[in-house]
């Protein structure tokens, strides 16, 4: 795989409700996350060829998200990525298989945004897309990055920034 890139899409999960008596690792999608979810998964088809693997946070709403988004690849729940500081989602992509070619990360805020601006180089990056994430990592929102790095050396400072969607 030398000189491939590798895409990795960092997805938060769809809007949740907030029903009571339900802690906040079981909460379910809203009936807009629901929505959203599924515009997520036509805009992840569409735009990306194929995604090989998902690390998705065990939370029920990152679960939820990800079926509704229809997207048929071995699925890994990661009760880490629950809550998770943006180093042990580093972490978890450093862990994925070296055939992997386009990940997709399903988990939370401020995780998602952290992870996809720490990773982001300077130079190469889509500043535009870095100004939207630094104001607000939507429910749903999917940012992409691109880097020739294997996943076991991916690192700060280490992808390029190429786009930012917020599905609506």
């Amino acid at each position: 795989m030398t000189n491939q890139f590798r895409t990795l899409l960092l997805m938060r999960h769809a809007k949740s409700d907030y029903p009571t008596g339900v802690t906040d690792h079981e909460r379910p999608l809203a009936a807009r996350g629901e929505r959203e979810a599924e515009l997520a998964g036509d805009w992840l088809r569409a735009h990306t060829p194929s995604v090989d693997a998902v690390l998705c946070s065990s939370a029920t709403r990152t679960r939820e998200t990800l079926a509704l988004t229809r997207i048929d690849a071995p699925a890994t729940f990661v009760d880490r990525l629950y809550d998770a500081t943006p180093g042990a989602v580093i972490e978890e992509i450093n862990g994925v298989d070296a055939d992997v070619e386009t990940l997709l990360v399903i988990g939370h805020e401020p995780a998602m945004s952290s992870v996809a601006l720490g990773l982001a180089t300077a130079d190469g990056s889509n500043k535009t897309a870095a100004d939207h994430i630094s104001t607000k990592f939507p429910t749903s929102a999917i940012a992409v990055l691109r880097t020739a790095e294997p996943w076991e050396a991916l690192t700060l400072s280490s992808a390029a920034l190429v786009t930012f969607h917020v599905p609506r």
